[in-house]
């Protein structure tokens, strides 16, 4: 259904700088989309960590005060587990096998992209609650200010962050907005009945699952009336986990969501779902098959293959672009139009 940018991958992880010395840029993946000042932009997620010894491994985490620390440990120690890329285990602890901050670039085609000049370029994790560091924002614009709903990470669990800005030279870190474990947080671009809204997605473990719920505000700090949405689909495409991507798209028959869904061999595909205009805890429509789902070879291997995953879009009319990462390693893009997506879902999903 998509049309993937002939130029993908559009940002690989050597088009980006290490945040500092003695560090390697292992993945840019999962960026936030919006425009401002007639450009596209994106707030990318960069992972690093220190470039790798033989047999060792070391990774960066951050003190209370937002200074770097690396840990090291020896591959053959038996108290050492690295049987997942993405996380480091040493005597019971986890740790993240890197440390994601938040890169701010560019576009005057929505293709290539560089880091804008007289700008803060770089977001990091700051304060007890980020000392994993910052992952996979979204950014909202709602009542002439820019919304970013992140993950933050630490040893105490994840949760989401939010921070805003109106003129992206200024920024107020508000700190965060819903505990853990929680994340996949998109702020709706309006209010709805005088109330600010958003879908999230707390993981059940026992209970429940990782399923999208939503909530309301007066306020986007204090959220309330939270409800269960989606769930994820026994035997299809969609039946592990499923989280939301960007902000919702008003449209005449109701709130458009792409959104993420996996299944138990960790395969991340994108869907899309219809709320209800007035009620959006309602669902009128959604995918039976992917619109999107990992096909080329930059999707299928990576850091962590078979993954596309996006929050971030732009909206020009009744195309979509959306920018999503994939294989949990580099940026890509892909063109649908809007009109088609509702086509295709189903009421009796």
């Amino acid at each position: 259904m998509g049309i993937r940018f002939p130029e993908n991958p559009i940002i690989l992880t050597s088009d980006i700088k290490p945040s500092m010395a003695g560090m390697k840029v292992e993945c840019v993946l999962n960026p936030g989309a919006f425009t401002f000042q007639n450009k596209t932009w994106l707030l990318l997620r960069v992972a690093e960590r220190p470039q790798q010894e033989d047999g060792f491994v070391s990774f960066p985490i951050l003190d209370e005060n937002g200074n770097v620390e690396i840990l090291k440990y020896a591959t053959d120690d038996p108290d050492l587990d690295m049987s997942d890329a993405r996380m480091v285990t040493y005597r019971g602890k986890m740790y993240l096998s890197t440390m994601s901050h938040l890169r701010l670039v560019c576009s005057d085609d929505g293709i290539k992209f560089y880091e804008p000049e007289g700008f803060p370029t770089k977001i990091f994790g700051k304060g007890a609650l980020e000392t994993y560091g910052i992952e996979d924002c979204r950014v909202t614009f709602i009542e002439d200010q820019y919304v970013l709903t992140f993950t933050e990470v630490s040893e105490s669990g994840v949760g989401v962050g939010m921070i805003t800005t109106k003129d992206w030279m200024n920024f107020d870190r508000v700190g965060m907005i819903i505990p853990p474990h929680n994340k996949d947080c998109a702020v709706f671009e309006e209010k709805i009945g005088g109330k600010y809204y958003c879908l999230h997605r707390p993981s059940g473990i026992d209970l429940g699952g990782n399923f999208i719920w939503q909530a309301s505000s007066p306020d986007m700090i204090h959220w309330g009336q939270h409800k269960c949405v989606m769930k994820t689909r026994p035997g299809m495409w969609d039946c592990a986990r499923i989280g939301a991507g960007a902000a919702p798209i008003k449209t005449k028959d109701g709130w458009l969501e792409i959104y993420h869904g996996a299944d138990f061999n960790h395969r991340y595909a994108l869907g899309a779902v219809l709320f209800d205009l007035n009620d959006p805890s309602i669902v009128r429509a959604r995918s039976i098959e992917p619109i999107l789902q990992p096909e080329a070879a930059y999707e299928l291997t990576g850091f962590f293959g078979n993954v596309v995953f996006t929050n971030g879009h732009i909206i020009d009319g009744d195309t979509l672009y959306i920018y999503y990462g994939a294989s949990d390693e580099v940026i890509c893009g892909a063109t649908f139009s809007i009109s088609q997506i509702l086509s295709t879902l189903s009421i009796h999903a």
